[in-house]
């Protein structure tokens, strides 16, 4: 049952370390999501970026894109060090873990769901409640087991 709590959120925070590399690394990382990105802007890039009012635009959103992976990075390692089984053996971090996650994950969900519901994103953010949820099978029979 311990690996059943630990697998499930150590996957959301390797998944959410891969992200936040891809962010920092890609050239145009607002082309990851392009379809949604356009759609909420309701222009495509290219149009965008072409009057010359928004010259310095990309740029701009580079740096926006890197701190932001950055971030990504930093919580996929705070999930993954709380979630080993060492870490985890303690209720109060199992519990502080998966609320962290929960708040994480729910909200990402609505806000993808509201804001850009033709996101690839929305299928990542269906994946890791499940996996969430998961978890919590997991704390709640690591609990009954002990």
């Amino acid at each position: 049952m311990k690996k059943l709590f630990s697998i499930p959120l150590l996957i959301i925070g390797y998944t959410m370390i891969v992200l936040g590399i891809k962010w920092m690394i890609v050239d145009e990382p607002w082309m990851l999501d392009q379809v949604a990105n356009e759609e909420r802007l309701n222009m495509t890039f290219d149009k965008l970026f072409n009057n010359e009012i928004n010259n310095t635009l990309p740029g701009y959103l580079k740096q926006i894109y890197r701190f932001f992976g950055l971030w990504v990075i930093i919580i996929g390692l705070f999930i993954t060090s709380l979630s080993r089984i060492s870490v985890s053996k303690d209720s109060i971090i199992r519990i502080i873990i998966l609320f962290c996650v929960g708040v994480m994950c729910y909200s990402g969900l609505i806000l993808v769901y509201i804001w850009i519901p033709s996101s690839p994103f929305l299928y990542l953010a269906y994946g890791m409640i499940l996996l969430h949820l998961i978890s919590i099978y997991g704390h709640i029979t690591f609990e009954k087991k002990t």
